[in-house]
């Protein structure tokens, strides 16, 4: 029996040292529960298909009591907003081109007369297909309210038909969305590794302090450094393009140029975080876990499955610290929509903010973080 028992009560001790070490060590205390906890709230509030606010126009052609009601019931929901009534149709383009709006109704002139005749009436919805789980989710919210409403109408009326568009992916087919975001995603996978590993690779080594002493300066350094990072991650970029393209024959209406430029500045913002991970890490292991500690939130809060509007103000204001939201918007609205520089402007600025920050800190972490 003592036989038996010696070598568990030597695991048994064995089990407790490791645990003792885990535990008693703050670094190791922050890494088990931190992770764990941060993700566990992202998903929470960021990775949820739930609707809870949904921003749509409305073009009310009848102006009836008819037409009021069925508005009244839509904002009483607490989900639709009305972010714009229209008066014209050329009006609808802009709304959604500028995703004010995630849909468009649309109710003719006779609608109310239809329905007082007894007759079916019909109203259009259209949809922003760009994030086309969005969109059909709420495209059957809308085709539910609008059933209830006909159904209370009484025997009297047909009912009420719903024509539903969908622009820039009409059959609503989730790979076009799905797969135009990667372009961004996939590649900044490898480029936020590789670059967080490029310093702290040399430092492991011992080969970094040589290199500070060169006549190079930190800027050139960084340069060096963050130049092949960049090249791979374009390259990445260029092969999910072209499967996206050619294998899987996704139409892409916008330029390509555009969307390359748009991969440019995305990356080099990308590769910026990684340079200052690097910076900051005195081992390889170390740069590794950052790495994977960033990626999971940087998912999640990119609108790569999610819609950002959905998610709560707080997280929705941290998602402009993450590059993967306006490189991947840039991206979809160029591939899917056409957008035009004009049109993306905007998406630029936060981009060229990171990296005219996250840069320059990792020059400067290079020559003052003591290995």
């Amino acid at each position: 029996m003592d036989a038996l028992l010696a070598p568990l009560a030597q695991i048994a001790s064995l089990i407790r040292k490791e645990l003792l070490a885990l535990i008693k060590e703050p670094a190791s205390r922050a890494i088990l529960l931190m992770p764990v906890l941060v993700q566990a709230l992202l998903f929470g509030y960021g990775a949820t298909y739930d609707l809870r606010h949904v921003p749509y126009a409305v073009l009310d052609q009848s102006r009836g009591a008819a037409s009021t009601e069925l508005l009244a019931r839509l904002d009483g929901t607490g989900v639709f907003v009305r972010e714009a009534t229209l008066t014209s149709s050329r009006q609808i383009a802009r709304v959604i081109d500028e995703q004010r709006a995630l849909l468009v109704l649309a109710i003719p002139p006779d609608f109310e007369q239809r329905l007082a005749a007894g007759q079916r009436a019909s109203l259009q919805v259209i949809l922003d297909g760009r994030n086309s789980t969005t969109a059909g989710v709420a495209s059957g919210y809308v085709g539910a309210i609008v059933a209830d409403y006909g159904a209370s109408m009484g025997t009297d009326a047909a009912g009420i038909a719903m024509d539903r568009r969908v622009w820039f992916n009409p059959n609503l087919e989730s790979r076009w969305n799905l797969m135009t975001g990667l372009i961004a995603a996939l590649s900044m996978l490898q480029t936020l590794l590789l670059a967080a590993l490029s310093v702290a690779r040399e430092r492991e080594q011992g080969t970094f302090d040589q290199l500070l002493v060169t006549p190079l300066t930190p800027m050139q350094i960084l340069v060096g450094k963050a130049l092949p990072a960049i090249f791979i991650g374009l390259i990445q970029s260029t092969i999910i393009f072209l499967v996206i393209r050619f294998w899987f024959a996704v139409p892409m209406a916008g330029s390509v140029w555009l969307m390359y430029l748009g991969l440019l500045t995305f990356t080099v913002a990308a590769v910026g975080m990684g340079l200052s991970i690097s910076a900051l890490s005195l081992t390889m292991q170390q740069a590794m876990l950052y790495t994977f500690l960033l990626i999971m939130p940087l998912m999640l809060l990119s609108g790569l499955l999610t819609p950002v509007r959905n998610m709560p103000e707080a997280l929705q204001i941290a998602t402009y610290a993450n590059p993967l939201r306006f490189g991947m918007n840039i991206v979809r609205r160029v591939y899917l929509e056409g957008a035009t520089l004009g049109d993306v402007w905007r998406d630029f600025i936060p981009l060229l903010v990171l990296a005219c920050v996250t840069l320059p800190t990792a020059a400067w972490l290079f020559r003052n973080r003591l290995s």
